[in-house]
């Protein structure tokens, strides 16, 4: 997989396992990945704090942590970056809308101004994180999936659940927390 993407110029980072699925012998792999690409970060286990994941063996580039809802706040251990790969979580049935297979989300909410109203909070805890050394984050997730609901789009991509001005508004602010004004003038 690495030899036949290795040219392609959107790939970041490669992940060899997410939250211990099918992990072994990490520190060892994660080597054997920067060895076939040295020119991109390695993340040699994404969620590394959950599930059934070994203990980290510090041989990635990152750290990566998943905390639902979060956002998780991992605490820099040694010279690699802390992210917080996977937070949120928060959804939002909305009839007509919905795959077919059920619905789930780690925590659901009544309507989208609540749904709204629980991102804002989750991005001002983020803002916190990241003034004390978090460097990354990704929110879960951009649309409703098969059997989960919490996306901030509908299954079909018909709906956007919450108020879309107050979550811009919501990620300018963590976006300011990264680069503060006085820094970028």
């Amino acid at each position: 997989m690495i030899q036949q993407h290795l040219s392609h110029p959107s790939i970041t980072m490669w992940i060899a396992f997410n939250e211990g699925w099918g992990e072994y012998d990490p520190l060892r792999i994660a080597g054997e990945i920067k060895t076939w690409d040295p020119s991109r970060l390695v993340n040699e286990n994404s969620g590394q704090n959950c599930c059934l994941s070994l203990p980290d063996p510090h041989g990635g580039d990152i750290y990566d942590d998943h905390t639902y809802p979060g956002p998780g706040h991992p605490v820099p251990i040694d010279h690699r970056p802390v992210i917080d790969g996977e937070f949120g979580g928060v959804g939002l049935k909305v009839a007509g809308h919905l795959w077919s297979g059920g619905a789930i989300a780690y925590e659901m909410e009544g309507s989208a101004t609540q749904l709204t109203n629980r991102y804002a909070e989750l991005s001002r805890r983020l803002e916190a994180y990241i003034r004390t050394g978090l460097s990354g984050s990704i929110y879960t997730q951009p649309y409703d999936v098969e059997g989960e609901v919490n996306g901030l789009m509908t299954y079909d991509r018909r709906v956007l659940k919450p108020d879309p001005d107050r979550i811009r508004a919501a990620n300018a602010a963590v976006l300011a927390a990264v680069a503060p004004a006085s820094a970028t003038s």
